[in-house]
């Protein structure tokens, strides 16, 4: 295992470790954990802490070990964003 990349002061959100065929493991964060963290840490507010989120953290790229994100989705969720394609996979 390569060393594995953390995402800086959220450790109370990691959830475990992602392993994939072929490719390196990562750290798996709950994206909702990051979130509250941002509100609380950095005092803004949920708009705020999700923007700040998806761009500056969600959006970095630091190679095969970036970190990944966690959130929760039901069926229904899922059929709404991926719509035909998800009925293709079943």
């Amino acid at each position: 295992m390569s060393k594995l990349l953390i995402a800086d002061g959220f450790n109370e959100a990691i959830m475990g470790i992602v392993q994939r065929c072929g490719q390196e493991d990562v750290i798996l964060y709950d994206a909702d954990k990051v979130i509250e963290g941002l509100m609380n840490g950095d005092d803004l507010s949920y708009e705020e802490a999700v923007e700040y989120f998806e761009f500056n953290i969600l959006g970095s790229w630091m190679g095969d070990a970036t970190p990944a994100f966690f959130s929760k989705a039901s069926f229904d969720e899922l059929q709404e964003v991926m719509g035909d394609d998800l009925e293709d996979l079943l």
